[in-house]
């Protein structure tokens, strides 16, 4: 199992690909397939056949799951991205650590 260092909710950048240097926030984290899918990035089409919510059905757009070795967290109070390092905070539990500005969070 692949070790991811971001959540859902964490604003990432994308190292490589068609996106490159594109920014977003996490949707969805797949960890048991080290992949996340960010808003705005990767969009794919997908053929929709018709069900009770799209009726219309037809093409559809939709972001698709990228490799999570291909985002970068932004630290939130440096705004920039940053490798992660783990600590403990004071009550012992173990939080994320900006490597640039070493912020928790």
């Amino acid at each position: 199992m692949p070790k991811m260092n971001v959540k859902k909710g964490d604003q990432v950048v994308i190292l490589s690909g068609k996106d490159k240097g594109k920014q977003g926030e996490v949707m969805v984290a797949k960890p048991a397939e080290g992949k996340v899918v960010v808003e705005g990035v990767a969009i794919v089409k997908k053929a929709q056949r018709p069900n009770a919510v799209n009726q219309q059905g037809g093409i559809v757009e939709q972001e698709a799951a990228i490799d999570a070795s291909n985002v970068m967290l932004v630290c939130p109070s440096c705004g920039k991205p940053t490798r992660v390092g783990h600590a403990k905070d004071a009550e012992g539990k173990k939080v994320r650590v900006c490597k640039k500005c070493g912020a928790q969070f």
